[in-house]
């Protein structure tokens, strides 16, 4: 049986290509400018003594050294209120399998030990964006959609 770990710093390079496969749908994949930045992030911030950050990986079951899929998770401190009087929030992104390795479960047990760290961290209420593919795992895993109204500004436009 095949389980989740969390990722180490020799897990960067094969975290940035499997969220290029995530981007790739979306996005120019021509500048690789981010790749820089978001490994130095992830040195950054897996380093740290008490991280903030986790990714949790499956490897590819062939042996081959890469990674089949990995999720990533990080913790924000915002001000408390009546249904999360911690004020400590959990975000889950960069969810992804590669397409060779989809439909066996991998997503699941990467978002799986994600939660795990996020109940060992004491941060009880998560957040996501799900995409059609990942909805349904979402929900089986005891999401649901928001009822606050989400907006984005980019200023970088």
């Amino acid at each position: 049986m095949t389980n989740a770990r969390h990722a180490d710093l020799g897990d960067i390079d094969e975290i940035i290509r499997l969220r290029e496969v995530m981007l790739a749908p979306w996005f120019d994949m021509g500048d690789t400018g981010w790749k820089a930045e978001t490994a130095a992030i992830l040195h950054r911030r897996l380093d740290e003594p008490k991280p903030s950050m986790a990714v949790t990986v499956v490897e590819a079951p062939d042996g081959s050294g890469r990674l089949a899929a990995c999720a990533t998770g990080v913790i924000s401190e915002r001000l408390p209120n009546p249904v999360n009087p911690s004020g400590r929030y959990g975000w889950i992104f960069n969810v992804v399998t590669d397409e060779q390795w989809r439909k066996r479960g991998y997503s699941r047990l990467c978002t799986t030990a994600l939660l795990d760290w996020f109940a060992d961290q004491s941060v009880q209420v998560l957040e996501l964006l799900a995409s059609e593919q990942g909805r349904g795992l979402y929900e089986e895993l005891g999401f649901s959609v928001s009822e606050e109204p989400a907006m984005r500004l980019n200023t970088s436009r």
